[in-house]
């Protein structure tokens, strides 16, 4: 097992979920372009259901067994089971249900990362999820072939990282604007005024708004809104109760914008969140 692998497996005799997963960081030429990947596989029958909160991860979900139920959103009803695929940036809460069958390869991808990678613009993948045929073609399908006959998890890990190598190698570079604009809004905790950003480059708002668009399928904008939320949600973990201090901190107008933009990208509003997390 490599030392850059974590494995967890909860243990068989809790009431709670039963799965295996493993984790792994990818090699130093992939850091900018995958920030992890994962492998998870469920052993003991039941009904599992999380919620993943507005976040900057293009995941690339390749899977051997049952299809999860997925809703943007919202619960997930019976026509919304998706196997092996590919999900663009949620401005909202996604659902996740499975059933105690699930096994799957995840490569989860930074936003420009996977600009590259797809290479497609990024708005054909916001707010949905796409099948792996339709993401990747014929060679998605042979991917799922060889990940599925693998032997362990550390195999399956080589063959996703060097697919996604293989793919680069043949990628298109992004904008560089774009690429310092993104990393501008990150370093900034999302405050960064746009027109600022805009003028920097020399570009107008709108123009930055399309060049965000195709890059990461959402405009600057709701770019920072993710960012400030995923930051102050960070630090609600330090400072509970200090909500009117982190909606400052984080740039928000007041508490209640705070307040707006959790239940919009959460599903819940600060206090009930921080209680679940």
């Amino acid at each position: 097992m490599s030392d850059e692998t974590e494995r967890h497996r909860q243990d068989n005799r809790s009431p709670a979920l039963h799965f295996e997963m493993v984790r792994r960081k990818p090699a130093a030429s992939l850091a900018d372009i995958v920030t992890d990947v994962c492998g998870y596989r469920e052993i003991w029958p039941g009904h599992f259901r999380i919620v993943e909160y507005a976040s900057l991860t293009v995941p690339l979900v390749i899977s051997f067994a049952e299809a999860f139920a997925i809703g943007l959103g919202r619960n997930p009803g019976d026509n919304d089971r998706f196997a092996s695929f590919a999900a663009g940036l949620y401005a909202g809460p996604v659902v996740i249900e499975s059933f105690g069958g699930s096994c799957c390869v995840q490569v989860n991808f930074t936003p420009l990362g996977a600009r590259r990678f797809f290479g497609l613009p990024m708005s054909e993948l916001k707010d949905r999820m796409v099948g792996l045929d339709d993401a990747l073609g014929f060679e998605g399908i042979a991917l799922r072939e060889r990940l599925g006959d693998a032997p362990d998890w550390d195999t399956r890990f080589a063959i996703a990282e060097g697919f996604v190598t293989s793919r680069l190698a043949e990628a298109n570079e992004l904008s560089p604007e774009v690429a310092w604009a993104y990393g501008a809004v990150i370093a900034s905790g999302g405050r960064t005024r746009i027109s600022a950003l805009a003028g920097e480059i020399g570009w107008s708002r709108k123009h930055l708004a399309a060049k965000f668009t195709d890059a990461i399928g959402i405009g600057p904008k709701t770019l920072s809104r993710i960012v400030r939320f995923n930051r102050a949600l960070s630090l609600s973990k330090r400072q509970q109760d200090n909500w009117a201090g982190i909606a400052a901190d984080c740039g928000y107008a007041d508490q209640a914008h705070l307040v707006r933009d959790f239940r919009q990208l959460a599903g819940e509003t600060p206090t009930a969140l921080t209680v679940l997390i």
